[in-house]
């Protein structure tokens, strides 16, 4: 769920319930959507008397997803042992996908297969075909940003789709959905198309939707949208409502922005998006004011990174960026889309207005950093966080079972906004539990650890072996060094969880 305005932004999960159907018998060297059945189910123009003809053809290679996760709940203390064990529960999810091949690659929403609150890939996963056979499927890739996820089952000979060219999709198309929303197998729904180039406002690469007012749920998440020539236009990714449920504000990734990403992970490329190294702000109306420029034309540069493209480029805070290779920057067209989708190494002009005057800058595009790198560029050390109750490893769970303490190792960006010199090597406190020694000591989000018993530490597999190493000699204390903004490093004594 995402809340926005009081409306609820939804991925469209749902459970593992299943009802099945029998499915007719296919050629599976032929496409579901290739078949000459397809011709005859779609009229030349205006909507078919009925759809039954198109879906009797695709619903073969539209699957259920069924998935389950172990999740680390909490920490439990057994008195009589004196020793600490994980609290865990399993958690199903589930949701649709599609074959687009008939060796058995499956198409779907990486949510659908993300189990944790870090974004862990769930443990198991279970694909259902329409004739009742149930495979276990592996993930061959995920990709976070583009909600896109590629699966793979064992078997050959399977009834199989094909993606559309959704560049040529027009709004009042009619379209077909086929999913398993709410745990209810093979569910078809049909409307139209709303709205294409659906900018939502994340300022994403992938900030681009297909508006439907087909009916979507919840377990409709990773299934096919299909043009009435039986191709896959988009793929269903969310839906917006204000009780969580279709009220007819529904969103599909373009079949033309998935492809590159589901080719890349078939191959186990690495996906590469562009990268500037700027943090921006749209131009509102009392920003527009000040400036002297029309409103929502262009995005204000709040801060340039030392050393990146843009500042290489020679963009200075307080620019204002109009056009990035000769695309308007609008709300619309953000920067961040536009240089996202620009291949890293391409050399691309900026036009910039920096005190009035128009000018033009040339950047050679960078590769944007891991989003848990960007994560930690963007550190708020007034935000307070309580300690995660899902630690992300053995070392994290470690260093908060004993100090109390949630750390991510300092980078120059999260130096500077914590306010201590870029160069320092150490790690950050990102929470602090208020029943920990550590806590009550006034150690807090944004403070540094330098050393631990006169040990550097730049990871938290650094400081779960010292503290290993103390408990092992018999000490039930730590020495850590803090460095705090605005003062010298001091050295506080932290005792560990009894």
């Amino acid at each position: 769920m995402r809340y926005v305005y009081g409306i609820t932004s939804a991925l469209l999960v749902g459970g593992t319930a299943l009802a099945l159907v029998t499915q007719s018998p296919v050629i599976a060297q032929v496409a579901q959507n290739e078949r000459s059945e397809i011709a005859k189910a779609v009229p030349r123009a205006g909507a078919p008397e009925s759809f039954a003809d198109l879906v009797e053809q695709l619903q073969p290679a539209v699957v259920n997803i069924s998935t389950k996760q172990e999740v680390t709940l909490g920490v439990r203390l057994d008195p009589f042992a004196g020793t600490r064990e994980p609290v865990t529960q399993e958690q199903q999810g589930g949701g649709s996908g599609f074959l687009i091949s008939d060796d058995g690659y499956i198409v779907t929403n990486n949510h659908v297969v993300t189990g944790g609150p870090r974004g862990e890939a769930v443990n198991q996963v279970t694909v259902t075909l329409t004739n009742g056979k149930e495979y276990k499927a592996t993930i061959v890739g995920r990709d976070a940003a583009s909600d896109l996820a590629l699966l793979r089952i064992n078997a050959t000979g399977l009834p199989f789709v094909k993606f559309a060219d959704s560049s040529r999709a027009r709004v009042g198309d009619w379209v077909v959905a086929i999913g398993n929303p709410l745990g209810l197998g093979s569910t078809v729904t049909a409307g139209i198309i709303s709205a294409v180039q659906r900018n939502l406002g994340t300022g994403t690469a992938y900030d681009r939707f297909i508006q439907t007012d087909t009916a979507i749920n919840r377990g409709n998440s990773g299934g096919p949208l299909f043009d009435l020539h039986g191709n896959v236009v988009g793929i269903n990714n969310m839906l917006i409502s204000p009780v969580g449920a279709n009220i007819g504000v529904n969103f599909a990734i373009p079949a033309e922005a998935a492809i590159p990403v589901i080719n890349a992970l078939k191959s186990g490329e690495k996906i590469q998006r562009g990268y500037l190294g700027i943090s921006i702000a749209p131009v509102d109306e009392d920003l527009a004011a000040a400036l002297g420029l029309p409103k929502e034309r262009g995005e204000f540069v709040q801060r340039v990174e030392d050393n990146g493209a843009a500042a290489k480029a020679g963009l200075k805070r307080g620019d204002v960026v109009t056009k990035v290779d000769g695309k308007e920057v609008t709300p619309s067209q953000t920067l961040s889309y536009i240089v996202a989708n620009t291949k890293p190494g391409s050399r691309i002009p900026l036009e910039v207005v920096r005190d009035g005057k128009t000018m033009t800058l040339y950047a050679v595009v960078a590769t944007r950093p891991p989003e848990d790198q960007l994560a930690g560029a963007n550190f708020d050390p007034e935000d307070d966080q309580a300690v995660p109750e899902d630690p992300k490893g053995t070392a994290d769970t470690a260093v908060q079972n004993e100090l109390g303490l949630s750390v991510q190792t300092l980078t120059p960006d999260i130096a500077r906004a914590v306010g201590v010199d870029a160069a320092t090597r150490g790690l950050v406190i990102g929470a602090a539990s208020a029943n920990s020694d550590a806590g009550r000591k006034g150690l807090r989000r944004g403070d540094v650890i330098v050393t631990a018993n006169r040990v550097p530490v730049t990871t938290s597999e650094a400081l779960a072996k010292v503290v290993a190493d103390a408990k092992k000699a018999g000490r039930d204390a730590v020495l850590i060094e803090v460095l705090r903004r605005g003062g010298p490093s001091q050295f506080v004594a932290i005792r560990l969880k009894p």
